[in-house]
């Protein structure tokens, strides 16, 4: 095996955990997601900090909360004075690509990034700052003419990655970021071949209010064009020789509501919302058919998989080494996962910190307590106890851990409007950051 194993990393937008074959829903049809969790690590506890898509993905390329690095809101940029992921892996040598949505360079959403220090260490460039016209799709290059997708473009973007791996293929290690933006809404945009679905013959989660059964039939179709890309990855892999030499791993940015609790979309701490998918393979190294509950959050991705490839973490990371839980072997691991929105937008959401460990969802608002379940004994989180005295030791327990998260994290819980100021943020009257669609409309900045 190499020293620097090369790196892929694949990560739906707005996927939960729960709507794979190997976790629990048949009604999905993901063989290929399936075989790579029965070749690999599945996590089932693999957890969303901050259900929103700029904050995971800057929690993800430095390995820091969101009040760490100031993203804490869609279409805010990435300071360019961070350290990321690409930025180490790039310093010991390995060629770096992010292919697809960004979201990490302000609001304006159809525009260029151009290279340099806005891209974040990332040698090769094939993205969008924020685009969900999944069928008249568009990415920059290294100049600011948009190139525009004919088809499905995250089957464009899967095109892009091979083409990139084949590229570097005999070259030296590689790290490949792949974000695809299905399943998220907009539910029914996808090619006519993978409407598979009948929204009649789908069941709902047992905790959905608002059954939603024709999204919910394009949010699997969406699921399953991008369970044959996967396919594809790894039959690329296959022939190209390297799948040995390679650690895949697919993920999520957050999950989406769907109906469940009466909600939609994410920013909650309901399971719907914060509980992703996370799946690692690497022939002859990781183990097979191995599920863990470990709990992994966002941050702990960076320190984990630079620790899998053999290279050192920055000091400036704030997640754990969860390398030992990848590799089935025993080593520290922590007892809570960290989850918070500091600053909840459009939607008509409190301000929230919380826990989420290994059996119990904990979530403190402003005015006190707000949510506590039992993961284990109530699954779809239909019984809050948060006001049951049977449960007071344990709402107890779990604040003090929120404190000492809180005390780790230098978080002061403050009304959003706080962390408005204190990052120079200007918002609407929903709260979000101004944004701009526009292809061609690019940020002056």
């Amino acid at each position: 095996m190499p020293i620097h194993p090369n790196l892929l990393f694949v990560f739906a937008d707005q996927m939960r955990s729960h709507d794979m074959g190997c976790s629990g829903n048949p009604q999905v049809l993901t063989p290929h997601l399936d075989a790579m969790a029965e070749g690999g690590v599945r996590f089932t506890n693999a957890v969303s900090t901050c259900p929103i898509c700029t904050p995971y993905r800057a929690s993800l390329l430095t390995g820091r909360y969101p009040l760490s690095n100031g993203m804490i809101l869609n279409d805010v940029r990435l300071p360019v004075t961070e350290t990321s992921i690409a930025h180490v892996l790039g310093g010991a040598g390995y060629s770096t690509a992010y292919i697809g949505k960004w979201h990490l360079d302000g609001p304006y959403r159809g525009s260029f990034t151009p290279p340099g220090p806005r891209r974040q260490g990332f040698d090769y460039w094939a993205a969008s700052n924020c685009t969900h016209s999944y069928l008249n799709s568009h990415y920059y290059r290294d100049t600011p003419e948009p190139i525009w997708i004919e088809g499905y473009d995250a089957d464009h973007f899967t095109d892009l990655t091979i083409d990139f791996m084949r590229e570097r293929a005999s070259n030296g290690p590689f790290a490949a970021f792949l974000s695809w933006g299905p399943p998220h809404c907009p539910y029914l945009e996808l090619p006519d071949a993978y409407r598979i679905y009948n929204p009649e013959a789908l069941q709902p989660r047992p905790n959905s209010t608002r059954p939603q059964l024709d999204r919910l039939a394009g949010y699997y179709a969406h699921i399953t064009a991008l369970d044959r890309n996967i396919d594809r990855l790894q039959a690329a892999l296959a022939e190209l020789g390297i799948a040995e030499g390679t650690i895949f791993v697919f993920t999520s940015d957050h999950g989406d509501m769907l109906g469940s609790h009466g909600h939609n979309y994410k920013q909650r701490p309901w399971e719907e919302s914060i509980s992703v998918p996370c799946i690692a393979s690497h022939p002859g190294v990781l183990p097979e058919g191995l599920v863990t509950d470990t709990l992994l959050n966002v941050p702990d991705l960076m320190p984990s998989l630079l620790s899998l490839c053999g290279v050192p973490s920055p000091g400036t990371v704030e997640g754990q080494d969860l390398s030992c839980a990848f590799r089935g072997e025993d080593g520290p691991e922590p007892q809570s996962a960290f989850i918070s929105n500091p600053c909840p937008f459009i939607e008509d959401i409190p301000e929230w910190r919380g826990v989420r460990s290994k059996r119990y969802t904990y979530a403190r608002t402003l005015r006190g307590p707000w949510l506590l379940y039992d993961n284990v004994a109530d699954p779809y989180q239909l019984n809050n106890l948060v006001d049951d005295p049977a449960h007071a030791a344990t709402r107890s327990a779990l604040d003090t851990d929120l404190d000492s998260w809180l005390a780790r994290l230098g978080d002061d819980f403050q009304p959003r409007e706080v962390y408005w100021e204190r990052f120079g943020y200007t918002v609407d009257t929903s709260g979000a950051i101004p944004c701009f669609g526009e292809v061609g409309l690019h940020d002056p900045a």
